[in-house]
């Protein structure tokens, strides 16, 4: 059997046994969630009436073809963009009536999130890179690299802490991001597109990590258009023009949905 074989029965595996059951606690919900970029005859609908619930233990893939809003969705799940109607909450906190200090304090304490092009500041190592969430908070320097190397050492790379991002290879780098993405106590994880500059073994490893996170207590979001990366999640939301066309779907949906329509 080939090496991407085992990874896919490793990941539908998770989706069939690992779903968490409905009394877990919701990390993430957005409630009838609408966002309009531009006003009158240039306002674009990005996302149109979207509800999502997100619970702790679960990982969410989110799917669709380019323009559909996935990346919409995961900025406003984050806090990076405000709502133009509906609620979005973390925890129970409506995050739409933050503003500045509260909503940045917010996004450190509570919400971790990979990019797919990293995202580490090339003049501090590994270590300092995952600290800095830590000590923009206040914590001690001392204690904010004690936090970072038990991050590192989650996603498997503690050796490369003192290593610049320049010295690591793509992977590295992307489960140097994620470690940086889970330091701390945060329980919600936003992924967007976190493999797509890596190949096919190291995106899985990655994908492996974040899945283990979420087993771990996290709830997970990603945003991906490889249905064998979504394998890994829970569950599958699918997006067409804004709108949420599939929240129960499987993976074996995915490619119908992902192709253009006339």
């Amino acid at each position: 059997m080939s090496t991407d074989q085992t990874s896919t029965d490793q990941a539908s595996t998770h989706r069939t046994t690992g779903r968490p059951g409905t009394d877990r606690e919701v990390i993430l919900r957005l409630d009838n969630v609408t966002r309009v970029h531009g006003t009158d005859g240039t306002a674009v609908r990005a996302l149109a009436g979207v509800s999502l619930e997100v619970r702790a233990g679960e990982l969410v893939a989110v799917m669709g073809p380019s323009g559909s809003g996935k990346s919409t969705l995961l900025n406003l799940a984050g806090g990076l963009d405000a709502a133009t109607s509906g609620q979005v909450l973390i925890e129970g906190q409506s995050i739409g009536t933050l503003k500045g200090d509260a909503l940045a304090r917010l996004r450190r304490r509570r919400v971790g999130f990979v990019f797919q092009d990293f995202n580490l500041i090339p003049s501090l190592t590994a270590v300092e890179n995952v600290a800095l969430p830590l000590e923009l908070d206040g914590q001690r320097v001392s204690r904010a690299r004690r936090r970072a190397i038990d991050a590192l050492t989650m996603v498997g790379v503690h050796e490369l802490a003192d290593r610049y991002p320049d010295k690591m290879s793509g992977g590295q780098q992307q489960r140097v991001a994620i470690a940086r993405a889970l330091v701390g106590d945060r329980r919600l994880v936003l992924a967007d597109e976190p493999t797509g500059a890596l190949d096919s073994h190291t995106g899985e490893g990655v994908l492996r990590v974040l899945r283990e996170r979420c087993d771990a207590g996290a709830a997970g979001l990603l945003v991906t258009h490889e249905a064998r990366h979504a394998a890994w999640a829970d569950r599958v939301v699918f997006l067409r023009d804004g709108v949420v066309v599939d929240s129960t779907g499987t993976v074996e949906t995915a490619e119908a949905l992902l192709e253009p329509t006339a």
